[in-house]
């Protein structure tokens, strides 16, 4: 059996299971990531429950883990160099659990730099301005009466939707065979109806891109781990 003791986390979301990967999280875009990428790579886990509230992501335990206080975050005791491992950063963890699991990041050198390189554009740019549309649409940004920076948002996110429209003809995946890089940005896309936000970016008008996220939410592993650990 594991030892996870080394990690302050563990004393408040305490394992039933410290054999098999422990991923501490709640269900938002960057959340189910890590559930779906564990799904998907049929890697054996334990979901916790770690809610966007102070008192779970800004508590002495959590911040052990993860000092920048963001879901998610993972515990691997059987990490690569024979000892336990613990990640944050969801495009860091979809990068390590691929290789650890070798899948879902191509078959070649060249694939797998083309998948990182698109879970790079949806960390760097596609999530980031996504939110802000959320923040913007949805939540403390939309009782603002200046609308400019939201247009600032909503502008920019029409334009990185043209790039994977564009990127998306003619293919079902991002890179021709599903992947990493879709797992992290499928559900960015699908959180534009969730802020109420796709009339705005002209979401219809996007075919490839709404026939994309059809498509990866009818895979089973991801209609599974989409509400993993399940919300409140």
């Amino acid at each position: 059996m594991a030892d996870l003791s080394a990690f302050p986390i563990t004393q408040k979301w305490t394992p039933k299971d410290p054999s098999i990967l422990q991923l501490f999280s709640f269900p938002t875009p960057n959340g189910v990531k890590a559930s779906i990428a564990l799904e998907e790579m049929q890697i054996p886990y334990e979901a916790h429950l770690v809610t966007l509230a102070d008192p779970d992501v800004k508590s002495p335990e959590f911040l052990s883990l993860n000092p920048n206080n963001k879901i998610p975050a993972i515990i691997d005791p059987n990490g690569p160099d024979g000892a336990p491992v613990g990640l944050f950063e969801s495009g860091a963890i979809l990068i390590y659990l691929a290789e650890k699991s070798g899948k879902l990041m191509g078959k070649t050198a060249t694939d797998k730099a083309k998948t990182i390189q698109w879970l790079m554009f949806q960390m760097g740019g596609l999530g980031p301005m996504l939110g802000q549309i959320g923040f913007f649409v949805k939540f403390a940004g939309s009782q603002w009466e200046d609308k400019r920076p939201q247009q600032r948002y909503v502008d920019e996110g029409k334009r990185l939707l043209a790039v994977l429209e564009q990127e998306l003809e003619g293919k079902d995946w991002i890179t021709g065979e599903y992947s990493i890089a879709d797992i992290a940005i499928a559900p960015w896309l699908n959180a534009l109806n969730f802020y109420g936000a796709q009339d705005l970016v002209g979401w219809s008008d996007h075919t490839n891109l709404v026939a994309y996220v059809d498509r990866f939410y009818a895979r089973p592993a991801v209609d599974k781990a989409k509400n993993i650990p399940p919300r409140p």
